[in-house]
């Protein structure tokens, strides 16, 4: 296993994920109790070791219903003809660039997902044409993240639409791969995965990478 992650981390979230899914499917009020105290150690944990109150995260993991399972990030890899990156500000991140993506959506594929995230943050409507990837955010060396969590990284074509920003987006260009944006918002890309993008741009018949 990797250890990018602090072990802190990986036992907290587990005892978060042992104790919704319990509560999920407890019918005895006195395992009930043990499970609730199961989150609450979960939530003080993450709360010893961030600057997070503990109030915030007891509620976010209260939230949580139904059987633990990792949650799903879709980022879209958009190249232009000239093989330029599409990339988006975020708001929500001080102005720091990344891939269009979010949480993927019920009721679509994964891939509609990542189209219509495009669409919405930056105005352009796009096809995804191939799967890049699929890698376990806690191994890719981002930021600690409360949840377990899949990223699904789509190649990408444009096959409409114009620039403009959203809600979510402050700005929408398109870089060259030596040209690239320093200030990246590392909690939803790193440089090694923006490069790797560009490497199954250039080469279509590279498999899926997959941790």
């Amino acid at each position: 296993m990797s250890e990018i992650e602090p072990q802190w981390v990986r036992w907290a979230r587990e005892l978060q994920a042992l104790a919704q899914s319990g509560l999920t499917f407890t019918r005895d009020p006195y395992d009930r109790e043990r499970y609730e105290r199961l989150r609450d150690l979960a939530s003080e944990i993450f709360h010893h070791h961030t600057d997070e109150p503990v109030e915030r995260i007891a509620a976010l993991f209260s939230e949580q219903k139904g059987y633990a399972t990792p949650k799903i990030d879709v980022r879209a890899a958009v190249f232009d003809e000239g093989g330029r990156l599409l990339m988006v500000r975020e708001v929500a991140d001080q102005g720091r660039w990344t891939l269009p993506g979010g949480w993927a959506d019920v009721n679509i594929t994964p891939a509609e997902s990542a189209a219509k995230e495009v669409r919405e943050e930056s105005g352009y409507n796009v096809e995804a044409t191939k799967l890049a990837a699929v890698w376990d955010r806690a191994r890719q060396a981002h930021p600690v993240g409360v949840f377990s969590c899949y990223k699904m990284f789509f190649v990408c074509k444009p096959i409409g639409g114009a620039a403009a920003t959203s809600l979510e987006t402050s700005e929408v260009s398109w870089f060259s791969e030596a040209d690239l944006p320093k200030n990246l918002s590392f909690s939803r890309i790193l440089p090694a995965q923006v490069a790797r993008m560009f490497e199954h741009m250039r080469h279509p018949d590279l498999p899926a990478d997959f941790d």
